[in-house]
């Protein structure tokens, strides 16, 4: 019997509602992804993957599209923390020699983040992580929530039996500004582990589908080989069928933060899902 991993990268509040939608499109045309071996999640893909494997994406989606529609911002300077996040970012993997230094710099830089941020600031992000989820437990099914050592730049791989609260894991994993502490060790955002997918992670699996919201892209050099491209091709070399779907609006990667467009995102995830699900079933058998 072939085993199936889904891939489920990060994206932001759009990213996520946009993986619902596709999850939520694919099941209304008969093919169930959720039933899958392995689920990776990365960043806001850890969300979803927590929501997909312990509520069901038709009532997700129904959520997303039922939500409340807030305000844009007036004024234009509040989206700048997002901005200076990504100009921060940006240099700091610009000086960086290796995949690894990067992982290190970024991680020294989210330490120092965080002591600037007040002991609240951990408990405040538990909470609102919390809140996402429909069950605080660990699914039956094999969940692996990624996320990166702030003090070391490892990679570290969350799961139900690692000790970690799956809140904590989440939160850990969507941590792209300060450090998240759980314990004695501190995380940063698992995209900063390879890229937005970490569809290695996949590696053995028979089929494999990844959902990346923000189209594969790496913001590391290409030479590094951390793109989903260079990912995938290791899969396939390994024996693995691997099916990719990418947004198919823009908006998904410049402003994945915006909480107004999570239902249009969702709209177009569903959508997406119930069109492709022919060729996604010939891959998930």
């Amino acid at each position: 019997m072939s085993t199936r991993a889904l891939v489920l990268g990060g994206g932001g509040a759009t990213g996520n509602a946009w993986l619902v939608g596709v999850v939520a499109g694919l099941l209304e045309a008969g093919v169930d992804v959720t039933t899958a071996d392995l689920v990776v999640g990365t960043s806001a893909g850890s969300t979803a993957a927590a929501q997909l494997t312990s509520s069901s994406a038709a009532e997700l989606l129904t959520a997303v599209l039922q939500a409340p529609v807030p305000q844009r911002p007036a004024q234009p300077g509040a989206a700048r923390p997002v901005a200076d996040q990504m100009e921060r970012t940006a240099r700091l993997i610009a000086a960086a020699t290796d995949a690894a230094d990067m992982r290190r710099r970024l991680g020294a830089a989210a330490l120092d983040l965080a002591a600037g941020s007040g002991e609240s600031w951990a408990e405040r992000w538990r909470a609102t992580v919390a809140t996402r989820l429909p069950s605080p437990a660990w699914p039956a099914q094999r969940l692996l929530v990624t996320a990166v050592d702030a003090a070391t730049g490892e990679p570290v791989g969350f799961e139900r039996d690692s000790g970690v609260d799956l809140v904590d894991a989440v939160a850990a994993s969507c941590s792209s500004g300060p450090a998240y502490p759980i314990g004695r060790r501190s995380y940063i955002d698992g995209g900063f582990r390879a890229n937005a997918d970490n569809a290695d992670l996949a590696a053995g699996y028979d089929d494999v589908l990844v959902l990346s919201p923000f189209g594969g892209r790496s913001r590391a050099p290409q030479e590094w080989g951390l793109d989903l491209a260079s990912q995938v091709a290791g899969l396939r070399a390994g024996g693995s069928r691997v099916e990719t779907l990418f947004p198919a609006t823009e908006h998904l990667g410049a402003s994945a933060m915006d909480l107004s467009l999570r239902a249009p995102a969702a709209r177009s995830g569903r959508d997406q899902g119930r069109e492709l699900a022919a060729r996604v079933g010939a891959t998930w058998g």
